[in-house]
C-alpha cells in the first residue's frame, strides 16, 4: 500500500506520550508520512514531550498531571472522533513501533475486513526478552478469557475503523486500557485481526520506565472490575452460590456429628458460617450489580434514541 492510497482516506494518528522527548520527534516525523493529522497527547511530562511535539507542528492535548495511558487514548479518542478521522491509528511514543509499518494495520480496515486490526510483536519473528514475552502471554491469556482469541492483546500499536471509533468507550484510565477496549469490541461486535509489525525494546531494561509487574497486576485488577460490572451473575453470582453451598453442606457435617458424638465441631462450623455469609454477600452484590447494569443500559438507550430522533 502506497502513502497515495493511504491518503485516499482520512488517517489520524494518535500518539500517548509521558516524557519522551528523545523519541518523540523520530515518531511523530515517521508516523507524518502515513497520516493526514497527528495528535500527541502529552500525559503530564515533566521533559519537553509537548514542546518538542508542538514545534513539530502537530495537535498536542495536554494534561496537566500524568493521569495514565488510558486517561491519555481517551483524549486521543475523542481528538480523533472530533476531526473526523476515517482510520484512527496509534501507537506508542518511545519509537517502540515502526511507525512506516501504518500502511500494513492501515490495509485490512480500508479494504473492509477488519474493524479492529492489532500489530501483534509475537508473529514477528522479532527477539523479545523472555520476561516480557511469558508476562504479555499471561495478560493475552486472562484478556482472551473475556474478549476472544488475540495473541498480543496489549499492543499499542492498532487501527480502527470510523465504526470501531464511535462505538468503542476507553473507561480505564492505565494499563488495562488495551484489555478493556477488547472486551469492549468483542461486546459490541467488532471484528479484530492481527497482522505482524516489528518491534525495538532498549537495552538496558533498568531505563524503561514500565514496571512489568506492576503493569500486569494493574491489567488484571482492571480486567477484574470490568467483568465484575459486566457479567456479575456469573463472575460474582456463581461463586457465591458455591459458597453457600459449601456452607450449607459444613451445617449439615456439624448436625451429624453432633447427633453421633454429642460433640461440636466448632471448626466445621465457623466455616459454615464464613462460606454461608460470603456466599450471600457475594450473591447480594451480584443481584445489586445486575440490576443497575441493566437499568444503566436501558437508559443509555433512551438517550440515544432521543439523539437520535
Amino acid at each position: 500500500m502506497t502513502e497515495a492510497s493511504v491518503r485516499k482516506v482520512f488517517v489520524v494518528v494518535g500518539i500517548p506520550a509521558f516524557n519522551e522527548e528523545r523519541t518523540i520527534a523520530k515518531v511523530v516525523l515517521r508516523a507524518r508520512r502515513f497520516a493526514n493529522y497527528v495528535i500527541v497527547c502529552d500525559d503530564g511530562s515533566s521533559d519537553m514531550t509537548g514542546e518538542i511535539a508542538e514545534e513539530l507542528g502537530v495537535e498536542v492535548i495536554r494534561h496537566e498531571k500524568n493521569l495514565g495511558k488510558g486517561a491519555a487514548l481517551r483524549s486521543l479518542f475523542e481528538a480523533a472522533r472530533r476531526v473526523g478521522a476515517d482510520v484512527f491509528v496509534t501507537l506508542d511514543a518511545d519509537d517502540q513501533h515502526d511507525a512506516g509499518e501504518i500502511p500494513r494495520l492501515l490495509k485490512p480496515i480500508i479494504s473492509g475486513d477488519a474493524d479492529i486490526v492489532i500489530g501483534s510483536r509475537f508473529h514477528s519473528g522479532d527477539l523479545i526478552p523472555a520476561v516480557r514475552r511469558l508476562g504479555n502471554r499471561i495478560l493475552s491469556f486472562v484478556t482472551g478469557l473475556f474478549a476472544g482469541e488475540v495473541r498480543d492483546t496489549q499492543s499499542g500499536f492498532r487501527a480502527y475503523s470510523r465504526r470501531a471509533l464511535d462505538v468503542i468507550d476507553v473507561v480505564e484510565d492505565g494499563y488495562g486500557v488495551d484489555s478493556q477496549i477488547l472486551v469492549d469490541a468483542r461486546e459490541k461486535g467488532l471484528k479484530i485481526v492481527e497482522v505482524p509489525v516489528s518491534v525495538k525494546y532498549p537495552k538496558d531494561v533498568k531505563t524503561h520506565k514500565k514496571n512489568f509487574i506492576q503493569h500486569g497486576v494493574e491489567v488484571i485488577l482492571s480486567l477484574i472490575e470490568l467483568v465484575s460490572e459486566k457479567r456479575p451473575l456469573a463472575f460474582l453470582g456463581i461463586p457465591g452460590l458455591f459458597l453457600f453451598a459449601f456452607g450449607v453442606a459444613a451445617f449439615i457435617k456439624v448436625l451429624s456429628i453432633f447427633n453421633e458424638t454429642r460433640q461440636f465441631a466448632i471448626g466445621t462450623a465457623m466455616f459454615g458460617v464464613v462460606s454461608t455469609l460470603a456466599g450471600m454477600v457475594l450473591v447480594f452484590v451480584a443481584l445489586i450489580l445486575w440490576v443497575v447494569g441493566r437499568r444503566l443500559s436501558r437508559l443509555e438507550k433512551r438517550v440515544s434514541s432521543r439523539v437520535v430522533g
